[in-house]
């Protein structure tokens, strides 16, 4: 069965009929017609655009971090230990 894209209540392709399948999931739509609209590919582009601003800002997020993590992990070593070079002043931990 040939699954149409939903846009604003109408199918992307502009085919009619109630007994017709529809979604607005991306990955679910089948029908050719639907996939070469500029609606569906607007949307696919904007679903991936979406996808990698995510990516990019847990990345930020995380290599931000690291500095802190390796700080944390440096303390919980018994005794005292010197932080890496590219640290404020190399000091003791």
């Amino acid at each position: 069965m040939v699954t149409h894209y939903k846009t604003a209540g109408h199918l992307a392709c502009g085919h009619h009929g109630n007994n017709l399948a529809a979604t607005t999931e991306l990955n679910r739509v089948k029908c050719r017609s639907c996939r070469n609209t500029d609606a569906f590919k607007t949307a696919r582009k904007d679903q991936r655009n979406a996808a990698q601003r995510a990516r990019r800002a847990a990345s930020r997020h995380a290599a931000s971090d690291w500095r802190s993590a390796w700080i944390e992990r440096l303390s919980a070593l018994p005794g005292r230990q010197r932080l890496p070079r590219g640290f404020y002043g190399q000091g003791f931990v």
